[in-house]
This record gives C-alpha cells, sequence and structure tokens, in this order.
C-alpha cells in the first residue's frame, strides 16, 4: 500500500483512490482493528499497519516530512526563477535598457528563484510536511497506525466499521 496519492493531488482534484489512517495506542488494539476490518470484507490488500514491528513509514510511501519541504522549495524556487528572467527580460527590454541585460536577468531569476523558494519552503511545511510530521511524530511516541486505502465506498465502510465498534467499547 502506498499513500503517495495522499500526497500527490491531481490538477482536476479527483482521486482515484482514497486514504483515510487511524491511529491507535498499541499494537493489540491496532491489530484488533485489523482483523475486524479483515472480518468485514475489507482485503487485506487494501490494509496496513505501521509502527514497531509491522511496516515501516518509508515503505508505505509516508514521506519524511523534510524530503517534502525541500521538494517544495525546490520546485518553487526553478519556477520562480523562469518567471523572473522572463520578468526581467519583458521590462528591460520594455525600458529600453539592452545594454545592462546580461546584468539584470540573472538578478531577476535569482531574486524570483530565492524567494519563490522560501514561499515553497513555507507550502511545504504548512501543507503536507505537516501532516506527515503529526503521524511520525504518532510512530516516534510507540502508536500504530492503521491505514486503509481503496474505492471512497470501501474506505467509508472501515471507518464505519471502525466507529460502530469503538462506540460499543468501555474506554
Amino acid at each position: 500500500m502506498s499513500i503517495s496519492r495522499f500526497f500527490r493531488k491531481s490538477a482536476l482534484g479527483h482521486r482515484s483512490s482514497h486514504l483515510v489512517i487511524v491511529v491507535f495506542h498499541d499494537e493489540g488494539m491496532v491489530f484488533q482493528a485489523y482483523r475486524l476490518l479483515h472480518c468485514h470484507g475489507i482485503s487485506p490488500e487494501n490494509l496496513a499497519i505501521v509502527g514497531q514491528g509491522y511496516s515501516s513509514p518509508d515503505r508505505v510511501g509516508l514521506i519524511n516530512p523534510w524530503q517534502i519541504v525541500i521538494r517544495k522549495a525546490v520546485i518553487t524556487a526553478i519556477a520562480a526563477g523562469g518567471v523572473g528572467v522572463l520578468l526581467g527580460l519583458a521590462i528591460a527590454l520594455f525600458k529600453g535598457l539592452q545594454q545592462e541585460l546580461p546584468l539584470i536577468l540573472p538578478a531577476f531569476g535569482l531574486l524570483s528563484g530565492i524567494c519563490g523558494g522560501v514561499i515553497g519552503a513555507i507550502f511545504g511545511m504548512v501543507g503536507e510536511g505537516s501532516t506527515a510530521s503529526v503521524y511520525r511524530h504518532h510512530l516516534r511516541q510507540g502508536r500504530y497506525l492503521l491505514m486503509m486505502e481503496g474505492s471512497e465506498k470501501l474506505v467509508r465502510w472501515g471507518q464505519e466499521v471502525l466507529s460502530y465498534y469503538s462506540a460499543l467499547s468501555p474506554h
């Protein structure tokens, strides 16, 4: 199972696969929930337990938050740098500064790239990076994640099963 689709949305916002991650405090509880979902018809192919003794976060696609931040910063810096060069070219040609063109283009590209990198890093930290960070924090605390991926109908069914049985438990 991979949750990479959780962190990569298509341009149209439509996902063919949905994901739910449930945090459990101990191994017994997560395994009991896994078996419960399996007994209610959810295939083990759609389930994964992440934690000590089970799948690692990297194996299921739970990317390190700093990797997300760096990737967002680099992509945004490159895009902003390109836009900065084009903007510098347009301004230089419009103002008639053809002699200073070799100085203007790198300056605009560099400044735009730096600004884009900072903005991309912030979006990486606030968005996808913070989500991944929360789940990795739970794992560092010794907790377990039960991940369920599949169609919207399957994921909703799994949530319904888990919520029904958790409502009956004495905790």
